[in-house]
């Protein structure tokens, strides 16, 4: 079934309960280089020019996060827009940024490569009037005006590290396969999981982190040689939707699948004949659908002037309600969610 936009808390009791974590095709309609502004200057109240900017498109992850944005630009009345580089490097987004400026959008949304190298290009931005959202990977704060967090980075890293520790026994050596290593919330995941291997799971040795900077085969490979470097590897933990997919291909097809359990954050469509065909037992995530659709709105609501990203300002959210801004600028969509083999049929994203 079609996942529908709703509060991520009205599912979450399901995944606190295993423990308590992606990218339809992109649309450029707007333009082919930045957001389309309509002839409207940034800094304008009524300018709904919204640009998203993900880490690299053609990952399924942020297709889905950018269908959620382009539905909440349409409801809201504004034009949409997805622009970004094939690769997610650290300076990649930076020509996207300056073309958006440029250009005159009202926002743009940002989920970002690297916490400081496309900062100075946000900071212009912002001086032109353009309000700047991050998602799923924040910049450093000042380089932004919200920061719309998928899920509290403890809740991230303790669904991850509990569904390893259930499926190896809680014991045995473990590996992550990140995405880039730049990337600000794989980083902070993974210092979490740390955290918590070593106060909770102190038979689990966490013996490598590898990274696949969010390409398939990247990742793939990184995969094979985790397993050939690592004979006792008992499980491999990538909180990256790319990485878990790719991680779980290779898995499948070796003599691997059965005794080396894979888990971390992926989405149900990527992971479905996975799991259905016994590689994967569980994995987390959010719904990144809503994220986006919480990104758009939180844009708009900068342009409009409702809010500034002070601490206790609100906002609503269509869909999915009312939300509050948090410490630092950062608003919290909801909790991560577990899927397997019970339930990853009723969902479609």
């Amino acid at each position: 079934m079609k996942f529908a936009r709703k509060r991520v808390t009205a599912f979450a009791a399901v995944a606190v309960a295993a423990a308590l974590a992606l990218t339809g095709c992109a649309d450029t309609s707007g333009s082919t280089g930045g957001g389309d502004a309509g002839g409207s200057d940034g800094g304008s109240s009524d300018n709904l020019s919204i640009t998203f900017l993900p880490k690299n498109l053609g990952n399924p992850y942020f297709d889905t996060s950018s269908t959620g944005g382009k539905a909440a630009v349409e409801e809201l009345g504004g034009t949409f827009a997805e622009v970004g580089p094939a690769e997610a490097t650290p300076d990649a987004q930076v020509s996207y940024i300056n073309t958006a400026t440029q250009q005159g959008v009202g926002a743009l949304v940002v989920s970002a490569n690297d916490p400081k190298a496309i900062c100075d290009a946000l900071n212009e931005a912002r001086d032109a009037g353009v309000k700047v959202v991050t998602f799923d990977s924040d910049t450093n704060p000042e380089c932004r005006d919200l920061f719309i967090n998928q899920a509290d980075a403890a809740g991230i890293a303790k669904v991850q590290v509990d569904l390893i520790a259930e499926q190896i026994g809680g014991a045995g050596e473990i590996a992550v396969l990140s995405a880039s290593a730049n990337a600000t919330n794989q980083n902070a995941w993974i210092d979490l999981m740390k955290e918590y291997l070593a106060s909770d799971f102190p038979d689990i040795t966490l013996v490598e982190t590898v990274y696949g900077d969010d390409d398939d085969q990247t990742s793939f490979d990184k995969t094979a040689a985790l397993l050939q470097t690592h004979p006792e590897l008992k499980g491999i933990v990538s909180p990256t939707t790319v990485g878990i997919a790719a991680a779980a291909r290779y898995l499948s097809t070796s003599d691997y699948k059965g005794t080396v359990a894979i888990t971390g954050l992926g989405t149900p469509n990527q992971m479905r004949e996975y799991v259905e065909d016994g590689t994967v037992t569980a994995f987390a995530l959010w719904n990144p659908e809503d994220l986006g659709y919480l990104s758009a709105f939180a844009a708009a609501a900068l342009i409009s002037g409702d809010i500034t990203g002070a601490e206790g300002d609100t906002f609503d959210a269509g869909d999915l309600g009312e939300f509050e801004v948090g410490a630092d600028g950062t608003v919290l969509l909801g909790e991560p969610f577990v899927f397997d083999a019970e339930n990853i049929g009723e969902f479609d994203f």
